[in-house]
């Protein structure tokens, strides 16, 4: 589908909703990529009281809480009506409690709770969306406690997109309470250009799939817009799918990696009730978090493109190092090598540390000149190898 061109009409519309935002920047929200939970990648409708505080506990229980995850968010489908007033209503049947009393149970234990509408009239499973009622859901959304949004783009081809989302962020400040904003228009309407403005996340690509060629579209398609993202604004290339099945370990850890080295929401999509030891490592190396919740707030970019199938991507950290990682898209092991001047760095020696091997290789010196100095890393089929690299002082 084609993003549609707006007329200047609609631009001044865009500026002056955004001019009216001024109060983003002292919410203080998102300032690191969110990390958390969303039901939709393994339950899609299939959502209820039960299930989400079984999340919430296994978020708890499994150590995520204690690595930074804290969002525990309900996709599509907790939604069933309007009531007289035209507040909508949650499904009485698969949340007798409703949402406040399911929102306390999450804040109880040091959680944060997320809730999922569409932009429209309708979401994208046919339930009742926000159209038309932005600032009566903004106050129901407040009363009950949720913290964060996810807004979707189902039914809505003929809005215009900043104006719409800002108008919701509107909303959303009007109701008194912080809200972080996740847009998901599913990088339609370029929304690394407003998206800084209106929200605290968008999503730059389509709905990711549990496959490994879903994986390398997104990650090239994404890798296009580093330069939007910072401290409260961040690119989104959708949730993790890491433990549902549909890839290997080894290409998790690629997924994983790739998704912190841009600086990209952690947001889990598999049980967290089941996790296998593989998914737990995965989804708990506290050493690749450490490189999307790196304070400096830099996406990582692709600084190495050699075209045979093997990339270098680096993303500098706050301490004055690099995050690197290497990746092989191919199908069979791959050498991978980087120059100290390629990620930044002056030649000379610098220490070497394998994010997925916890382990110090020590410190390597590139001289600059001398084309064996180079760092070169044998990377598995499919794989990464994760570094972290500091100069020598």
């Amino acid at each position: 589908m084609r993003a549609r061109m707006w007329s200047l009409r609609h631009v001044l519309t865009l500026s002056l909703a955004a001019g009216r935002l001024s109060g983003q920047g002292t919410e203080r929200l998102a300032l690191r990529p969110p990390m958390g939970f969303n039901t939709w990648n393994k339950f899609q409708c299939n959502v209820s009281d039960q299930l989400v505080r079984g999340m919430a506990d296994a978020m708890v229980a499994s150590g995520m809480k204690e690595a930074g995850y804290q969002y525990v968010v309900i996709d599509d489908c907790w939604q069933v009506a309007r009531d007289a007033n035209g507040r909508i209503v949650a499904d009485p049947e698969r949340f007798p409690l409703g949402m406040k009393a399911l929102a306390d149970y999450v804040h109880d234990r040091g959680l944060k709770f997320g809730l999922y509408t569409d932009i429209g009239p309708k979401t994208c499973a046919g339930r009742p969306g926000s159209s038309g009622h932005f600032d009566l859901d903004a106050k129901s959304y407040a009363a009950w406690g949720v913290d964060y949004i996810k807004v979707d783009w189902c039914h809505a081809d003929s809005l215009i997109a900043p104006a719409q989302y800002a108008r919701f962020r509107q909303a959303l400040q009007r109701s008194g309470r912080p809200i972080v904003l996740s847009i998901c228009e599913w990088g339609l309407n370029q929304p690394w250009d407003w998206g800084p403005k209106v929200g605290h996340l968008w999503r730059v690509t389509d709905d990711i799939e549990d496959n490994w060629r879903s994986l390398v579209w997104i990650v090239n398609s994404a890798a296009a817009h580093h330069g939007a993202a910072g401290p409260g604004h961040w690119n989104d290339p959708d949730m993790l799918e890491v433990g549902n099945g549909g890839m290997t370990a080894e290409e998790y850890k690629t997924h994983f990696s790739l998704w912190a080295i841009m600086a990209a929401p952690l947001i889990a999509g598999n049980d967290l009730r089941t996790m296998s030891p593989s998914t737990s490592e995965i989804l708990l190396n506290r050493e690749v978090i450490a490189v999307d919740q790196d304070p400096l707030g830099v996406q990582g970019r692709i600084v190495i493109d050699r075209g045979n199938g093997s990339q270098v991507w680096m993303k500098p950290l706050q301490d004055g190092g690099r995050a690197v990682a290497l990746v092989n898209f191919r199908s069979d092991t791959a050498g991978v090598s980087v120059r100290w001047k390629e990620i930044g760095l002056p030649a000379g020696p610098a220490s070497v540390r394998d994010l997925w091997a916890h382990k110090d290789l020590g410190s390597h010196e590139d001289r600059g000149t001398d084309f064996g100095t180079r760092l070169e890393m044998k990377v598995p089929p499919h794989g990464v190898v994760m570094l972290r690299v500091r100069a020598a002082p």
